[in-house]
């Protein structure tokens, strides 16, 4: 595995790969590789000629500098997975790299729909520090492939409408949830909670998600599914931010039954906080 940090470097590689006819697998990341960001990797390999994976915490996403700073990194155990998963490169780049000080700014994006609703709502601004990232990251890369994951829905949706609006031919890939045993959707935070959280408690967002399930296709009224929902994630001593029923394309609230329908939530288990999705309908 050939690990690149600088733009000048990475430039030379894609010259290469592209001059000799290879397609490119791009797998945007935070660090703090799991299983979930393994499975991004590997429907890569199984779909381009190299794939690059790219680890950047990126400081204009978070809302709070707090949350920044206890975001966990561990680079050694990230680079030896990579390499164990025969990833091609490592794209480690400063934050000097990926926001020069010469860099235009980006396009004005049609997104306000999207980007305004759900996460968007209790964390103002934190889609435009991704907006940012992700395009400067796509424009750098100009792969064929970026795989991400349906962990986080709505960023998947939101790429897929800026990718659209920048007439690029790179194509997301949207890649399923990877789970726990127990049903904990992975996440690089997941890492932050207490035995007794992980244990015993995070768990009950996705229990509470195939709940809700069961409830929909019973036709029980939408407002009830909420109200009950986010009544018993509250009685274990979560802090919910949002469980919302929306249409899948536009992430507005679902209006009936037929419509494609996914369930999203995002809740507080002490000072970590969790989001998970599935399919309705």
């Amino acid at each position: 595995m050939q690990i690149i940090e600088t733009l000048d470097e990475l430039e030379l590689y894609l010259d290469c790969a592209k001059t000799l006819g290879k397609s490119i697998g791009f797998v945007p990341t935070m660090g703090a590789l799991h299983r979930g960001h393994a499975s991004l990797i590997e429907a890569s390999k199984a779909q381009d000629d190299l794939t690059i994976c790219s680890i950047f915490v990126n400081p204009t996403q978070f809302n709070e500098a707090s949350d920044l700073e206890k975001y966990p990194r561990t680079p050694e155990r990230d680079a030896l997975m990579l390499q164990i998963l025969r990833t091609d490169v490592l794209f480690l780049p400063e934050a000097s790299e990926i926001y020069p000080e010469s860099e235009a700014p980006i396009p004005d994006f049609r997104l306000t729909q999207l980007a305004n609703v759900l996460e968007g709502h209790y964390r103002p601004g934190h889609f435009d520090g991704v907006i940012q990232v992700m395009y400067r990251l796509l424009t750098l890369m100009q792969a064929d492939r970026v795989y991400m994951g349906l962990k986080d829905f709505q960023q998947q949706a939101i790429i897929a409408a800026m990718l659209e609006q920048m007439e690029v031919n790179t194509a997301l890939v949207p890649c399923p949830i990877i789970r726990e045993v127990d049903g904990l959707a992975m996440s690089s935070r997941n890492m932050r909670l207490t035995k007794d959280q992980r244990t015993k408690l995070a768990p009950m967002l996705h229990e509470t998600l195939l709940s809700a399930k069961k409830q929909w296709d019973n036709r029980k009224a939408m407002d009830e599914i909420q109200k009950a929902a986010i009544s018993k994630l509250e009685a274990a001593g979560f802090k919910v931010d949002y469980f919302e029923m929306v249409n899948a394309k536009t992430l507005q609230p679902a209006s009936n039954f037929n419509e494609s329908t996914r369930a999203c939530v995002a809740a507080w288990l002490g000072e970590v906080r969790l989001i998970d999705n599935f399919e309705f309908a």
